[in-house]
């Protein structure tokens, strides 16, 4: 059977590798190729490029990865000191989401990726989520993971998806203020809201956690069912396809 195509997008960072020092590099954690692939899918790796969305004909499903901030001009505001952002990520994966919506390819965004989806959506961010909750549970200290409570909106893609699961593990110090036109179907206990969906399209959904790094990531294992599952239905309706 043919491995559904996800493509995952990555980042433009300086890198250290055998003798070279702060080269820059396209990089993504090595978790999301693992978790893709672990489902039964085939990671491709995507650049920061926003010439043009041409290279979804080829993929089954979009994978927007973690990350920088998305810059607070998408969403009309001022950049806060603490926003750290990158113009390159913003473009391509905007580029990429709009094609991969049009299309109706399944898309997961994780983290900075479902804050992507509710800025390409109309929505806005906190820019520093400490200043609105009043703790830093869900960015504890500098790579160090907060695992907190969770609770999903029943019927919903997301309790569909993590039946079961009422603790995720999280890293950011922003999060969506306005879902803009997404519902929002996941909360942690303080309020922040931890997924949110597209209930008119077969598979829209991000989470604000990192199920890359969980033992059980079961968004990313459900996007690639969704690829599948569309992959199957392009092959039904091609005469001779097997």
């Amino acid at each position: 059977m043919t491995r559904p195509l996800i493509g995952i997008s990555a980042y433009v960072e300086p890198a250290d590798w055998a003798v070279w020092r702060g080269v820059p590099a396209v990089l993504v954690p090595a978790a999301y190729v693992r978790a893709v692939t672990a489902a039964g899918g085939r990671a491709v790796v995507l650049p920061p490029d926003d010439e043009d969305d041409g290279v979804l004909a080829v993929l089954d499903g979009l994978l927007l990865a973690g990350g920088a901030d998305v810059g607070p001009g998408r969403y009309g505001q001022p950049a806060d000191p603490r926003t750290e952002y990158r113009p390159d990520r913003d473009a391509g994966e905007l580029t990429l989401l709009a094609g991969a919506l049009a299309s109706d390819l399944p898309v997961l965004g994780v983290c900075r990726g479902m804050q992507l989806l509710a800025v390409a959506y109309g929505g806005t961010l906190h820019q520093h989520l400490p200043d609105v909750v009043g703790h830093e549970a869900h960015r504890p200290a500098p790579g160090v993971y907060g695992a907190h409570p969770v609770r999903f909106a029943p019927g919903s893609l997301a309790a569909t998806v993590l039946v079961g699961v009422d603790r995720v593990n999280s890293y950011h110090h922003q999060a969506i203020a306005d879902p803009g036109r997404l519902a929002v179907t996941g909360w942690a206990a303080d309020g922040v809201i931890e997924a949110v969906e597209d209930p008119s399209r077969p598979f829209v959904l991000g989470v604000q956690w990192h199920p890359e790094n969980e033992l059980d990531p079961r968004p990313i294992t459900a996007l690639v069912g969704a690829a599948r599952r569309s992959l199957r239905d392009v092959r039904r309706s091609v005469p001779g396809a097997v």
